[in-house]
């Protein structure tokens, strides 16, 4: 037993290596480099195109949208489906370690990095519309599919489209959610005293009987939660704000100042530099948002819409909604409590901006938003990785359904371990994931850009007939 012990041990000591290596700075520099990249190749894309995407998400927004079929899901659905991976326990749990570790001022860099990353998601959802395809009669789509386009299905490509599925059926699809279950667990477990393993089966049954409905259940439900779930959340933390309402502008203050100049020494707290507010505030709105990582083209993709770019305006929205919304209101409730100064981070941090104007509604109100984040999450990432066991395994069906069953399984799994060498490997496993689908998006920049501008020139002309 010791020796499993010792073994578990170094491994995680060597995956721990390996994640410093890759999120330390590589991949961060390398998912701001392709955000800006994109940026100034579309021309500042997500600014001329967010009305676009405003109101594509507004004119189709529904609680009762039309079934989805073997054809796709609409824009909507895609857009809640995306939505529901990225607003997870990290909206709860990423803004008050960026504030903890980085200072108000990783809040800026937060916003800066969501604000490159619109013309990244961009792009992904765009690719992942023209190549999307066919399996059992059903459309799918996702990284797999475009990756492999690049060098015209050669040896290489396939080699990079495999390594991205498997990688992204191992981090999202198993231990990702193994991660999302454990914190529904720990919540319950603070806020109502019940069984860890009790809980994890309730998880892992209720998110079956959606897995087990297929695409069409899946995007019924999230179309439905998220809208909610987001909806309520947000009202909460307004109150909350409103409450606090003599430290808003100097919240607001400290987060443009601190970006700039850091935050000195007080207090026993230790003072923070610019690069940790950049580092900081950059990772966490990356991790987030998911954009250039590969997770939500699976949802993007098989929308119907007319052309691929009018989904690439709705990937633009969801950025949006991640960070600027739901990210930044957290956010504003922590900074409005003055509680960041007291050494406490993470959920604990979050939870305690609550519980100081709400009391023991604000615990309970968490665990219950904390409950729907991470179900919705599980939901979004079991969907990314069933479309990548559809590439891997083509026209048999049976894969999907042994995929459901260890999905569950690793829900139940999670809700009852100390997850830290779990939570490490999915964070490699994501990083293997971006790396792929970085090559894929910047070698296929001029498709993007040549889709896009054919689509404004068709529009430009259609404006100047009437």
């Amino acid at each position: 037993m010791e020796i499993l012990k010792g073994d578990v041990g170094k491994m995680e000591q060597i995956v721990v290596r390996v994640n410093e290596v890759l999120w330390g700075s590589l991949l961060i520099f390398l998912l701001m480099g392709t955000g800006i990249f994109y940026t100034f190749k579309l021309r500042f894309i997500q600014l001329r195109k967010f009305r676009q995407g405003i109101q594509r998400v507004t004119s189709g927004f529904s609680f009762h949208g039309k079934d989805a079929d073997h054809n796709g899901i609409s824009s909507f659905q895609a857009l809640a489906t995306a939505v529901a991976a990225q607003v997870g326990t990290g909206n709860l749990a990423g803004a008050a370690t960026a504030i903890a570790s980085g200072g108000a001022g990783a809040i800026f860099w937060m916003w800066l990095s969501a604000f490159f990353g619109m013309a990244t998601i961009y792009a992904e959802a765009t690719l992942g519309q023209i190549y999307k395809t066919k399996v059992n009669g059903a459309v799918t789509g996702g990284p797999a599919y475009y990756i492999q386009a690049i060098f015209k299905h050669s040896f290489f490509s396939r080699l990079l489209a495999y390594f991205f599925s498997i990688s992204c059926i191992l981090a999202l699809g198993f231990m990702g959610n193994a991660v999302q279950a454990n914190s529904i667990a720990s919540a319950f477990e603070i806020a109502f005293h019940i069984n860890p393993m009790i809980v994890g089966i309730v998880v892992a049954v209720l998110a079956g009987l959606i897995f087990f409905g297929g695409t069409k259940r899946i995007a019924s439900v999230t179309e439905k939660v998220v809208p909610l779930m987001a909806g309520m959340y947000i009202i909460i933390c307004l109150l909350i704000i409103a409450m606090n309402y003599v430290n808003i502008f100097p919240a607001i203050r400290s987060i443009f100042v601190e970006a700039f100049t850091g935050r000195a020494a007080l207090g026993g707290v230790l003072g923070i530099t610019v690069q940790k507010a950049m580092r900081y505030g950059i990772a966490r709105g990356l991790f987030s948002n998911e954009a250039g990582m590969g997770s939500t083209p699976h949802a993007h993709a098989i929308a119907k819409v007319n052309t691929p770019v009018e989904q690439g305006d709705v990937a633009i929205v969801t950025v949006f909604i991640d960070t600027f919304v739901v990210l930044t209101a957290t956010a504003m409730v922590i900074l409005t409590s003055g509680l960041h100064d007291k050494g406490l981070t993470g959920i604990e941090l979050t939870q305690a901006a609550f519980q100081m104007k709400l009391g023991y509604f604000g615990s309970v109100f968490i665990a219950v938003a904390l409950f729907f984040f991470a179900l919705s999450t599980i939901i979004g990432w079991y969907f990314f990785g069933e479309a990548n066991i559809k590439y891997l395994f083509h026209e048999k069906a049976h894969s999907v359904n042994i995929y459901r069953i260890l999905v569950m399984l690793m829900i139940v799994f999670g809700s009852m371990q100390k997850v830290g060498l779990v939570w490490e490997m999915a964070d490699m496993l994501n990083g293997f994931m971006v790396l792929p689908n970085l090559i894929a998006l910047l070698l296929m920049s001029s498709l993007v850009k040549v889709t896009s501008d054919r689509y404004e020139k068709r529009e430009l002309e259609k404006k100047c007939e009437l």
